[in-house]
């Protein structure tokens, strides 16, 4: 039994080495590199890693899937997500994402409450998106602690990094947090800059600096230091000004700006600034003062300017991930270009997490692979097979056994249906 049970578990967490070698034939193959699109092309994978693309005939020995009429991408990347920290919602023993009464603020981890059995892990990863960067939500000041990067395979194993940015949040949530205003959220983050520099100077006797606590100002070090991304949300013109004045005085700290829904007013700014952005292409309704001049043209307009463009949409993140296809099509028919649409969800997002081995297919990248019925930015296309590392997943999740479950209502029904 015990023999059993190692086994069992050296499958679970076994590396993609043990992954048989597969070459994808036929397919629509979008690389993401300067290769573009390659029709009827073939992508072996071996050993957890691309090893070829091109339109040579399959190496022998390898098991080769039919990719005819099918496109062939790599895997998609959440540029933002909280998915696996949340199962419920509503439900406080199965929520995670944000820890509103406790004292720390940037010392938190993500990747302390990623939980890879996560019911959404399925769900996410059968659309075709094999990679995510996590992160809680801010508690009572403005910021939210360290992201993760996770993979999707739903096993123990599938933190990737632990410490891969941080969150931090500005226009009217931070000016809410940090006493009222905007001026004060600007003051409060400068502050906390300011309390990680000198820490331990400036510290009381009982480890407090003038915002900071003795753990989040070493835990804001690596960031001021320039070592790990802080990422702003901010939406408005104004304050995505802020950012960038905030970066000049900051040169070291570098800088993701989440959500910037008034980022085509600033376009030409930003791009200057280089400070890459995160947008959700669908806010167009002002539900909110910060975003009056919201538009489903933002995406497009931001990239025409040359901003680096990641799509994600904070506000679905712990269990809409997956919809992050249907957001780059929208960005697609608003006017956004499709390659840079698509390496809005793969290339981009990997790059801006530090994996740019993620998000493309070339030589030596990992081998995260989706083979789509049809266009991926399509809202009726849907993955065939999903490979992380080289290893193909299982194409079920809760919803979809439910579904089979029940498509025939002629068969007995579990017992409990029975009554």
């Amino acid at each position: 039994m015990i023999r059993s049970l190692l086994l069992a578990t050296t499958l679970l967490c076994a590396p993609a080495a043990l992954a048989e070698p597969v070459a994808i034939t036929g397919g629509k193959v979008v690389t993401n590199t300067s290769q573009g699109i390659i029709e009827k092309a073939t992508v072996v994978i071996d050993n957890g890693r691309v090893i070829s693309v091109g339109t040579a005939a399959p190496p022998a020995g390898a098991r080769v899937i039919d990719a005819k009429g099918k496109w062939v991408t790599p895997g998609l990347f959440a540029a933002f997500s909280r998915v696996g920290l949340s199962e419920i919602d509503s439900e406080d023993s199965a929520e995670d994402t944000s820890a509103p009464s406790s004292k720390f603020q940037a010392s938190l981890h993500a990747a302390d409450a990623f939980n890879p059995d996560d019911t959404a892990i399925a769900v996410t990863r059968i659309e075709g998106v094999t990679h995510a960067a996590i992160v809680g939500a801010p508690g009572k000041g403005l910021f939210a602690g360290f992201g993760a990067i996770v993979d999707l395979s739903g096993g123990l194993n599938s933190l990737q990094a632990r410490e891969a940015f941080m969150l931090a949040r500005l226009g009217e949530s931070g000016a809410s947090a940090a006493g009222g205003s905007r001026a004060a959220s600007l003051l409060w983050l400068q502050t906390a800059f300011d309390d990680a520099r000198a820490y331990p100077k400036g510290f009381s006797d009982d480890g407090e600096g003038d915002i900071l606590s003795r753990k989040d100002a070493i835990a804001l070090k690596p960031v001021i230091d320039g070592k790990i991304p802080l990422m702003i949300e901010v939406h408005q013109a104004g304050d995505i000004l802020q950012v960038i004045a905030l970066q000049k005085r900051e040169p070291k700290i570098r800088f993701i700006i989440l959500g910037a829904a008034e980022g085509w007013r600033v376009a030409d700014q930003i791009a200057a600034s280089k400070i890459p952005v995160i947008v959700n292409p669908l806010t167009n309704l002002p539900d909110r003062f910060e975003i009056l001049a919201a538009t489903l043209e933002n995406a497009g307009r931001l990239s025409r300017a040359g901003v680096t463009v990641a799509i994600a949409d904070p506000g679905e993140a712990t269990h809409n991930t997956r919809l992050i296809q249907q957001l780059a099509g929208n960005a697609v028919a608003n006017g956004m270009e499709w390659g840079q649409a698509f390496a809005a969800i793969t290339s981009v997002p990997a790059g801006m997490h530090g994996r740019p081995d993620l998000g493309v297919l070339s030589p030596n990248a990992t081998a995260d692979v989706v083979i789509w019925d049809g266009d991926p930015l399509e809202l009726m296309s849907s993955p065939d097979a999903v490979f992380i590392a080289g290893v193909e997943t299982p194409m079920v999740s809760r919803q979809t056994k439910l579904r089979d479950r029940y498509l025939n209502l002629n068969e007995p029904l579990p017992q409990a249906y029975e009554r």
